[in-house]
């Protein structure tokens, strides 16, 4: 059998070593199913928890506290359901991948699909990666106000502390060595830091934020949005994708829980991971718009060029700077193994294995970095990608996908209900989505004029 005809079941994320080969003995599948749910819940935490937690203050910031907590808690409920629903489809029809599912329910049509909004939404924030990493080195500019980097800072303006030249040293000699590993479980050990640096970044703004409150120092927060500062009232839909990519985590649940020792505790692992990340989520919203207020940029980290009123302002800053962007630094390699694996089967889906394939490997690296380098340089803002990225490519793969597989239910295992909460989903999805897309072009043509 060919590549090709084999391609709707292959797993976005590959569960065996290269090379290696299932085992048909009891033991065998034993040795191959060793992950804990604890393990479970750290690898879809690191899933989870990305970039989008940068652009949670300023969420908090357009819709007042209580709508984004409101929002935060909905997206986790509805990412809950539509995991539960991949979970169910993959029990029943014995697949192992998302784009299998997929296949099953649409055919060939439906896993490419799927597979296209996989490549542009993992390239969409692997470029806000890159533009974190870049705002945080050689600073950024938000209307007339420059926020300085941490180089900039250090060394001064200099042609080397750049944004384009600081991101190409960094992306050649960090994050380069990190996506040639061919093995995910490669990463196992870099993900746990990843993980830990964000719970890092979480305590120290919380404890600055804390502080600020106690000094005196920082703004009532806004329990509801401020319509008196907004353009329109769909200016508020406008925060709706950057959660949404927040908790677009759908293309690694086959491959976790196909590593479990128990399928069954997949959606154990799923729950905790998202009541996890929902209380980091809003830790972060929150205490991040209490400390800088108004102010507060798209990109947070921004913000932590000037004094929050800290006995060691200065380092803590340059502390939660650092410590989040070697946190992205860790995550981008997850993020681009699913993004190489998908353009691969995209466009060479006759070809052997792209891991054992050492040219089309190495060139095909080496093209996505590249384009996604030039993507960040082009385009530095990351709330303009969020909203673009998660009002149409991301709310497929968390929302419209999984409800669509259950309204179709080649398998019929859906219940009514299921089916209810399915169509009310996609409902939600595309109202809300093409709000936020209006939004946008709204303000995008009243920006020309």
């Amino acid at each position: 059998m060919t590549r090709g005809s084999e391609d709707s079941l292959v797993p976005l994320l590959p569960e065996l070593r290269p090379g290696s080969a299932p085992s048909t003995s009891d033991g065998g599948d034993k040795k191959q199913r060793e992950v804990s749910v604890s393990s479970a819940v750290f690898n879809l935490s690191t899933s989870i928890i990305g970039a989008g937690i940068m652009s949670l203050p300023a969420a908090v910031k357009v819709l007042g506290v209580v709508p984004a907590f409101f929002l935060v808690a909905a997206a986790a409920f509805l990412a809950d359901t539509s995991a539960e629903y991949l979970t169910r489809y993959a029990g029943s029809g014995g697949v192992c991948s998302y784009a299998a599912t997929m296949g099953e329910a649409f055919g060939r049509v439906g896993s490419t699909v799927l597979q296209i909004c996989i490549a542009l939404t993992t390239a969409g924030v692997l470029t806000v990666d890159f533009d974190i990493i870049g705002d945080v080195l050689s600073g950024s500019q938000s209307a007339d106000t420059v926020h300085a980097g941490v180089l900039q800072e250090w060394f001064g303006d200099q042609w080397w502390t750049t944004r384009a030249v600081a991101l190409l040293v960094a992306v050649i000699f960090v994050i380069l060595p990190l996506v040639l590993l061919r093995r995910v479980d490669s990463l196992r050990y870099t993900s746990a830091i990843s993980v830990l640096l964000a719970v890092v970044f979480m305590l120290i703004s919380s404890a600055m934020a804390v502080y600020a409150l106690f000094q005196g120092k920082t703004e009532t927060p806004r329990l509801l949005p401020d319509f008196d500062h907004l353009s329109s009232f769909l200016d508020l839909f406008s925060a709706v994708p950057v959660i949404v990519v927040a908790f677009t985590f759908h293309f690694n649940v086959h491959p976790i829980r196909a590593e479990l020792s128990k399928t069954s505790d997949m959606m154990v692992a799923v729950r905790i991971s998202v009541v996890l990340c929902s209380v980091i989520y809003a830790a972060i919203g929150f205490f991040g718009y209490l400390l800088f207020g108004e102010s507060t940029m798209a990109d947070i980290l921004s913000n932590f060029d000037q004094d929050t009123g800290s006995p060691i302002g200065s380092l803590l800053n340059d502390v939660v700077r650092l410590s989040y962007v070697l946190h992205v630094v860790l995550v981008f390699p997850l993020l681009f193994f699913s993004l190489r694996i998908n353009i691969d089967q995209l466009f060479f889906p006759k070809s052997k294995q792209l891991e054992s394939a050492t040219c089309r490997f190495m060139l095909l690296t080496a093209f996505l970095l590249a384009f996604i380098y030039l993507s960040s340089v082009l385009f530095p803002s990351i709330w303009t990608l969020f909203q673009f990225f998660g009002s149409t490519t991301a709310v497929c793969i968390s929302l419209i996908f999984p409800a669509a597989i259950v309204i179709r239910d080649v398998e019929g295992i859906s219940k009514r209900k299921d089916k209810v909460l399915a169509s009310v989903m996609i409902a939600v999805a595309v109202i809300t989505s093409s709000i936020a897309i209006t939004s946008n072009i709204v303000t995008y043509l009243g920006e020309r004029d």
